[in-house]
């Protein structure tokens, strides 16, 4: 009895499936239904696409603008006015998660040359430290780092602050440093030649920041009240974690803070792009879904004899709305498909195929004298990929369910009365 009820069971399941596929190839006298279930293919193919490519574009652009801030920054840092840096510098260098720590003094200043005179912000570094920290990363067009050793009273310029300055290698620099003293703000004078340039590629370091000796600018300016122990860590995104743990560790005394508390700002525009980004593309999907509603309707229409002489043949209505269950989920899954296909193939190419396209329009798709990097990144990730495939078909299933629905309503004596 087992035996032959389950190959019943296995008879309608395999008649559901075959009914189903065979509607997705609508004769001529709904061929307008077969017309929109194309066009749904195709949306939902365009939407899950776009969402992709889309996607792992913003996440290229969030990679690349974190790797550019944190090339002339620090993963973290820790700061107390009562201790100088070479003791908290035992501190912390003992985590084992901290490769290298480097102090910082950082300080606002007026600079002058003979045809200019801007604000700008100082950082005054020892060499050796600085280049296990950041030394590596920084892109040095004139000059290094070890330019500006103790005692040279010299200067490091990012290449738009250069520019704006219109000096040269070899010039000289007059800084106007506020310092407090008693109470009062009295300004500091002191000449500075310029020794080299660099390039971060952020417009904030390039334009306005510039580099000179730790021991040089502690002469001038209250190290304790300026300074701060920079570090770097094994894994950037476990920042957050170590600068609690320090800070946990070290007492209410320390003042610690990470790369993400310093450009949450910035990051925080960057996820919220992303969100409504999503938001509007799965909206797309959403209208191809709609299509999908209209077409399985349609069909359900004109398939009412069709239904009513199954329904008279034992089919029960269960089976007769996975018949049309299965006709719009395979629409949903061949759409979902292409797309992620589709999506996946341009989101890997994106960076070779640009400058082509750029190449055969004739223009530049990013200048970079207006945007941070002239080149699209793109960073596919399997689990966006992941989720937007399956939350695509989740909500081609869900606008199945209504056309199926009234097509198991069909009442076979109403269908067949004036057959």
């Amino acid at each position: 009895f087992l035996s032959r009820h389950t190959k019943i069971l296995y008879m309608i399941k395999k008649t559901e499936i075959f009914i189903g596929l065979r509607y997705l190839r609508s004769k001529k006298s709904n061929g307008f239904a077969s017309f929109i279930s194309m066009v749904s293919l195709i949306g939902i193919t365009l939407g899950v696409a776009s969402l992709i490519t889309i996607l792992s574009v913003m996440n290229g652009f969030e990679s690349e603008l974190r790797d550019r801030l944190l090339s002339m920054s620090y993963h973290g840092s820790i700061k107390n006015v009562d201790e100088n840096w070479q003791e908290l510098h035992k501190k912390i260098i003992v985590n084992e998660d901290i490769i290298a720590a480097s102090p910082l003094i950082s300080f606002d200043a007026v600079v002058r040359s003979e045809r200019s005179i801007k604000g700008i912000k100082i950082h005054a570094v020892i060499p050796d430290y600085e280049k296990e920290v950041v030394g590596k990363k920084i892109n040095f067009i004139a000059g290094d780092l070890n330019k500006i050793h103790k005692g040279s009273n010299a200067i490091l310029l990012g290449s738009d602050l250069a520019y704006s300055l219109n000096v040269s290698t070899g010039d000289d620099l007059i800084l106007m440093i506020p310092v407090a003293n008693n109470g009062s703000i009295d300004p500091v004078l002191a000449t500075f030649k310029v020794k080299g340039f660099f390039k971060a590629g952020i417009q904030e370091y390039d334009s306005v920041l510039a580099l000179v000796n730790y021991n040089d600018a502690e002469e001038i300016v209250s190290a304790n009240r300026y300074s701060q122990l920079r570090y770097i860590s094994k894994n950037p995104m476990l920042a957050p974690a170590i600068s609690k743990a320090l800070a946990e560790s070290l007492g209410e005394n320390y003042i610690s803070v990470d790369w993400t508390d310093e450009n949450s700002a910035f990051f925080g525009a960057i996820k919220l792009e992303k969100i409504m980004m999503t938001s509007i593309l799965f909206l797309v999907i959403g209208v191809a879904t709609f299509n999908i509603v209209a077409s399985l309707i349609m069909v359900v229409t004109d398939k009412k004899t069709d239904i009513a002489v199954l329904r008279t043949l034992g089919m029960s209505a269960n089976s007769i709305k996975n018949v049309f269950f299965i006709q719009g989920s395979m629409i949903g899954f061949f759409g979902v498909s292409f797309g992620v296909f589709i999506g996946c193939l341009i989101a890997s190419n994106v960076p070779e195929w640009a400058p082509k396209i750029e190449e055969f329009f004739g223009f530049q798709i990013m200048p970079g004298d207006v945007f941070y990097m002239s080149e699209i990144p793109s960073v596919l990730l399997i689990n966006d990929v992941f989720y937007i495939g399956l939350i695509s078909y989740l909500i081609t299933l869900l606008a199945t369910y209504y056309p199926a629905s009234i097509a198991a309503k069909v009442q076979p004596a109403v269908a067949l009365r004036y057959e």
